[in-house]
């Protein structure tokens, strides 16, 4: 199969989406790979190393394209007149894989599908045991935990740890984190390693334990765990006297805290405001907010995406692709997914999509010709093809 991996265009982001270490894998299994020209040197791999891997270097994506059995990306295509017009190179025949917010680029989906693309969304590929290696944005969401607790030390006016010194001593700071899924328990063993006092807030009970076991308190809600998350493991819109309450009680709990990171997501839909501008009034001056979910509109009522702004005396971030921040890490971890779901799609070399198996039906949003997932309730709709293949294998 014949591989190809573009520079990204979205502006701000870093990674790229194979690494020399999985491109030299994908080569010894049999499969040819081309990187255009730069596309890791912002994540800190350069041509030479892609090179030494046994990769093709391509001048521009237009030539990259023309030859592609699968193109792999971090971020979706981009259309317009700074980024180029990704979709129109692709051939019809070809495999796109990345990250396509498909739920929320309906158009995207009917032009690739116009095209005779298969796209493969990698954020809704299913949490289920076999394909945790192919679990994107889990990994990318560990490095965005990470790194927004870094963010929060470094824009509070205070210390994280508690301090014995001659003047005195200093308290710890006190960091609230609203949702313990991947990204907030990252964020909670940060903050905990860097010595803050933290407490976190999650709708799901069965999060509780996992909460404490990094040593830090949980701020319980009552309700229960049929309506805090959906078969998938992820939270739930819930009722209004329940949004009501939660968001009473993170009121309660923010007001006192030096520094809040959110996290909480619904799939599909645009995050929940949890924090309104009423609870950023009543924070401590200096404190801060890292608002995890400013791709989708925020959970804070002031944050507006991709810029830091202060109001009544708080600094609210809202950062978008956080985890380009940490280019090299976060591209090795979606390089070594991206692996684990190519060797589920071309297990002898040659790429067949078998609408059937439960991880491809799931992330396969356009097969041919057809666009399969309902950008209004998000499912993959049953009437597309039962398989296709795509391109024989190439040495």
């Amino acid at each position: 199969m014949k591989i190809a991996v573009p520079r990204e265009s979205t502006p701000g982001e870093k990674r790229v989406a194979l690494v020399p270490e999985v491109v030299a894998r994908l080569i010894k299994d049999g499969h040819s790979v081309a990187i255009e020209r730069a596309a890791g040197e912002r994540a800190g791999f350069p041509d030479d190393a892609f090179r030494a891997a046994g990769a093709s270097i391509a001048d521009d994506a237009a030539s990259l394209y023309s030859n592609a059995d699968a193109v792999i990306k971090v971020q979706r295509p981009r259309r317009d007149a700074d980024g180029g017009d990704e979709v129109g190179l692709l051939r019809g025949g070809t495999a796109l894989i990345a990250l396509l917010s498909p739920r929320s680029e309906p158009e995207l989906l009917r032009d690739l599908a116009a095209r005779d693309v298969t796209a493969i969304a990698l954020e809704l590929v299913p949490r289920i045991t076999r394909a945790q290696m192919m679990d994107v944005l889990s990994s990318q969401s560990t490095v965005a935990g990470y790194k927004a607790a870094l963010i929060a030390a470094n824009s509070v006016l205070r210390f994280f740890p508690l301090l014995m010194t001659a003047a005195g001593t200093i308290r710890p700071s006190k960091v609230l984190v609203i949702g313990a899924g991947v990204a907030g328990l990252q964020a909670i063993a940060t903050a905990r390693r860097l010595g803050a006092v933290v407490e976190a807030f999650d709708t799901r009970p069965v999060v509780k334990e996992q909460v404490q076991s990094l040593g830090a308190s949980f701020v319980e809600l009552e309700v229960s765990a049929s309506e805090a998350q959906d078969a998938g493991g992820y939270a739930k819109e819930l009722g209004e006297d329940h949004i009501r309450r939660e968001k009473e009680l993170i009121h309660q709990h923010a007001s006192n805290a030096d520094a809040v990171i959110t996290t909480a997501l619904v799939p599909g839909r645009r995050a929940p405001v949890l924090i309104p501008e009423s609870t950023v009034q009543a924070m401590r001056p200096g404190s801060a907010i890292v608002d995890l979910a400013a791709e989708q509109g925020g959970n804070c009522g002031l944050s507006v995406p991709g810029e830091t702004v202060v109001r009544h005396g708080v600094t609210i971030i809202a950062p978008l692709h956080l985890p380009s921040e940490l280019a090299h890490d976060a591209s090795q971890m979606y390089s070594r997914n991206v692996a684990a779901l190519l060797k589920h799609l071309a297990p002898e070399g040659k790429l067949t999509i078998d609408l059937a198996d439960e991880i491809t039906g799931a992330i396969a949003v356009t097969a041919g010709g057809k666009v399969r997932l309902d950008p209004t309730s998000g499912a993959i709709t049953p009437d597309a093809p039962a398989a296709t293949a795509t391109k024989e294998k190439s040495r």
